[in-house]
């Protein structure tokens, strides 16, 4: 069964910011995108915010992610992921169900969720 488009859409964003490939991470992303992270009260508005918050954040930081699966449908995708944050010497290791709304094949919203919120909070504060 071939995987459906949306499945690869995510694919190819969340293996694009493992790269730190914010050119990638755009053309997967609609220009409203609203961008929910783990321990952050508000999301992300936009892809001018959220192009300038992952240029930012290569300097401080880097996440890796290996992706374990991806479900998808017409309107949804479902990414389960082992992510590993490199700062400042240390590394932390945590998983994340991912949550993706997508229209006209591009991500509109995303809500990540975390094993272990309070670690990965403090670990990227």
């Amino acid at each position: 069964m071939a995987e459906h488009p949306n499945a690869a859409l995510v694919r190819q964003a969340l293996d694009s910011m493992s790269r730190g490939d914010t050119q990638g991470i755009a053309g997967a992303l609609s220009d409203d995108v609203e961008w929910h992270e783990i321990g952050r009260a508000e999301p992300i508005r936009g892809k001018a915010a959220l192009a300038e918050r992952f240029g930012g954040s290569t300097e401080d930081y880097q996440i890796t992610a290996q992706m374990h699966d991806v479900v998808a449908n017409d309107e949804h995708a479902i990414a389960l992921v082992e992510a590993t944050g490199n700062r400042g010497g240390k590394s932390l290791t945590y998983r994340t169900a991912e949550i993706f709304h997508i229209r006209d094949g591009k991500i509109t919203a995303r809500w990540a969720f975390s094993d272990d919120t309070a670690r990965v909070t403090e670990f990227f504060a």
